[in-house]
Parts: structure tokens; C-alpha cells; sequence
């Protein structure tokens, strides 16, 4: 039976996703690429650049999604603002590194490259690769967290934090289940549990909105498209390995920037109540709630955030 156990999963076949494509293929006319430092290897990081301010806005998308989820504010921000918006490792069409070819043990023991602490890292290091020396992070549902984490390391190179419906409040896996989801067994069969975002990643998006119908067939295929990139199930994988909980709340005394949360009425992703909470427990908060909004007010509630972001930015010029 231990045998079995051992053995059985590694014998389970991971057939090749088929129907791959090409990056290049798939970027926009108006897409970049950057190598940038990460641990002890270069990342490859897909991001777009508009605006022509001092002020700068960084967009961190959230989980599951890619930068193609700012697209209905990038542009309308970018005309006083310079802004922009990167594809975090394991989305859109920044490198999805693997073990075997891409940095060292050491940097994978240490969630290098898609643990958060990580992803932290990578924003300010393409703030250094832009030579921005402070900025604005904006961020939704986990790239909210990531901006939170960005913002407690380095209060001196941030601004201002824009959360919109962020990830602050929820635990990431204990120390037993880390262990468990980085054991040679589950790592061969990760590939295959990560595919099925495939199934159950429309309904999440469904949840995502308050009128689910508002969503159109070009946008399911803006979240669709990255995943026909090689590897994407493997990234997916090794993003959910290098989960780690981040203890934010345990650390909100410390954020005494200021700070914009954001939240929809109708949020059942992170439950609405949690970002009014979060406003509540910040020292140098305000809070903006959306109605007949869900998760992504920046997608489907894209006149009401650009309001209430703009808004925001000129209080904190004045």
C-alpha cells in the first residue's frame, strides 16, 4: 500500500498540452518584454506602458487573469497619468519558468519565482528597470495582497496603494499542505489538477460579476488566450505550490500610507464586508463602495472606478 502511495502517481501519464501557440503570437502591437532580475536568473515579463506623467500607476491583476483585465482604464488613466500594467508570473504572456532550466534549487525553495514574496520583489524591480523611484500601486483581489506586501517592505518607494477588492484576509496553506503539494508526486500531477481551471474557471469568472451576461465573447477570450501557452498548466502548478500565507492582517498597523480600497456591493469573490473591513482598520484609509458591482469593478464597473481612482489621485496631489 506505501508503495502504491509512492509510487502509483508518478506512473499517472501527463500527456503534452496540445493546440499551443507562440508568444509572439499572441502579443498586442503595443506589448513589451523586459528581462528583469529575479533571484538568480533574468524573468522575461510581458507589460504594456502609456502616460506621459511623473506620476506613475502600477497595475497588478488579480488571480487567474493577466493585464488584459486593465484594459478598460489603462487608457483613460494613461492621459494624466504614466501607467503601467505587467502580466505577475504564471499569467498573460510573462516567461513561466521551470525548475529545470530556470534559476536554482534555492531559488524554488524559496518561491522564487511565483511566490508572492517574489512577485513583491518583481514590481520593484521593474520600478528600477523604468528608474521610477515612487509610485502608485493599484491592485485587485490577490495582486491587491501583492501590492500590500510591496507596500510594508517599501514604504519609502510607494506613494499610495489603490486596492481593489483585495486579497488581505484570507489564509494561505499551512505548513503540512505546503509540504504535501511540493512532493515529487503531486508535482507530476499538478499539470493535470491545474487544467481544470479549464472547467471550473467560467463559473469563477461568472461569480466574479454582478450580470455575468454583461460579459462578451471578446472578453472570455481575453482570459482564454494565455491559455495556449506552453507550460501554463505546469506555472499554474508551481504558482499554487509556492503559496504561502502572507500574515497582512497581523500587519495593518504598519501601513500608514495612504490608501483607496475599492469594492463592488455584490463582490462573492472576496465578500464585500472584507474590504470595508480593511478601510476600517487602516489608519490612513477611504473606502469606495460600488453599486451593482462584483469583483472586477475596473472591468465591469470601469466608469465608476476611474471616478473614484481619479478622484483619489487629485485629493492626494492638493
Amino acid at each position: 500500500m506505501l508503495l502504491l502511495l509512492l509510487i502509483g502517481p508518478l506512473l499517472v501519464p501527463v500527456p503534452r498540452m496540445v493546440g499551443i501557440a507562440d508568444v509572439t503570437q499572441l502579443a498586442d502591437a503595443d506589448s513589451r518584454f523586459v528581462d528583469v532580475p529575479l533571484g538568480s536568473d533574468m524573468l522575461h515579463v510581458h507589460y504594456k506602458e502609456a502616460g506621459d506623467s511623473e506620476q506613475m500607476l502600477v497595475l497588478l491583476h488579480g488571480f487567474g487573469s493577466s493585464l488584459f483585465s486593465w484594459r478598460a482604464v489603462m487608457e483613460p488613466l494613461a492621459r494624466s497619468k504614466r501607467v503601467l500594467a505587467f502580466d505577475r508570473p504564471a499569467f498573460g504572456l510573462t516567461e513561466r519558468p521551470q525548475r529545470e532550466t530556470w534559476g536554482t534549487a534555492a531559488d524554488w525553495a524559496n518561491g522564487i519565482p511565483y511566490g508572492a514574496q517574489a512577485q513583491a520583489d518583481l514590481t520593484m524591480a521593474l520600478l528600477d528597470s523604468k528608474g521610477v523611484e515612487r509610485a502608485v500601486l493599484v491592485g485587485n483581489s490577490a495582486g491587491g495582497a501583492i501590492a500590500m506586501l510591496a507596500a510594508l517592505e517599501h514604504p519609502q518607494r510607494i506613494q499610495a496603494l489603490i486596492l481593489i477588492s483585495p486579497a488581505v484576509y484570507g489564509g494561505g496553506p499551512n505548513q503540512a499542505t505546503q509540504w504535501l503539494l511540493n512532493t515529487p508526486q503531486m508535482r507530476h500531477l499538478g499539470p493535470l489538477l491545474a487544467r481544470r481551471i479549464q472547467e471550473w474557471g467560467e463559473d469563477f469568472a461568472r461569480r466574479a460579476w454582478h450580470e455575468p451576461s454583461r460579459i462578451t465573447e471578446a472578453t472570455w477570450q481575453g482570459y482564454l488566450e494565455p491559455l495556449q501557452i506552453q507550460d501554463w498548466d505546469r506555472a499554474l502548478w508551481e504558482l499554487t505550490a509556492a503559496g504561502r500565507s502572507l500574515k497582512l492582517a497581523e500587519q495593518l498597523a504598519e501601513l500608514e500610507l495612504p490608501v483607496l480600497v475599492i469594492t463592488g456591493d455584490d463582490d462573492r469573490i472576496v465578500p464585500t464586508a472584507q474590504s470595508v473591513k480593511l478601510a476600517g482598520a487602516l489608519s490612513n484609509a477611504e473606502l469606495v463602495v460600488i453599486p451593482a458591482c462584483g469583483h472586477v469593478a475596473h472591468e465591469e464597473c470601469p466608469q465608476a472606478t476611474l471616478e473614484a481612482i481619479t478622484a483619489y489621485l487629485n485629493k492626494l496631489q492638493q
